[in-house]
């Protein structure tokens, strides 16, 4: 069955290699075979993939798009440690993103690095800002 794909006006695709630009209508693309299919607001690049998480997708990203698990393994084990080391209750997404790879899903990896993105931010949003004044700071002045 063959994946369809429905493109805004100047939005890009990712095929294999090839990077697909829409032209200015919404267009519909019918496409079949196994290439790996990003579209341009699921791509992370290096300059765009600036926390932790976002690093670990596209350590992802990239055996997605290259087909090649092996050649990222170590890269992606090594930032997921470092990151279950800062948060460990991300240990389920994590594991989920490891039981894709290992049976070869990169595409249900993908989708699972993308909730460990969310995850990360939900935390990040948790942080408080900044310290809240003591009456005992004010002794000293």
């Amino acid at each position: 069955m063959a994946l369809k794909v429905e493109l805004k006006p100047g939005e890009k695709l990712l095929v294999g290699n090839c990077i697909i630009t829409n032209s200015d209508q919404r267009t519909r693309l019918f496409i079949d075979g196994k290439s790996p299919i990003l579209r341009e607001k699921d791509i992370l690049t290096l300059a765009t993939a600036n926390t932790p998480a976002k690093r670990i997708y596209l350590s992802v990203q990239l055996m997605y798009i290259e087909d090649d698990i092996g050649g990222g393994q170590e890269t992606y084990f090594g930032l997921v440690q470092e990151f279950l080391d800062a948060v460990p209750s991300a240990a389920e997404i994590v594991n989920e993103i490891n039981n894709e790879i290992l049976t070869g899903a990169l595409y249900k990896a993908l989708k699972a690095a993308h909730r460990l993105i969310e995850y990360e931010q939900d935390l990040l949003n948790h942080v408080p800002t900044g310290r809240k004044r003591l009456p005992a700071d004010d002794q000293g002045s």
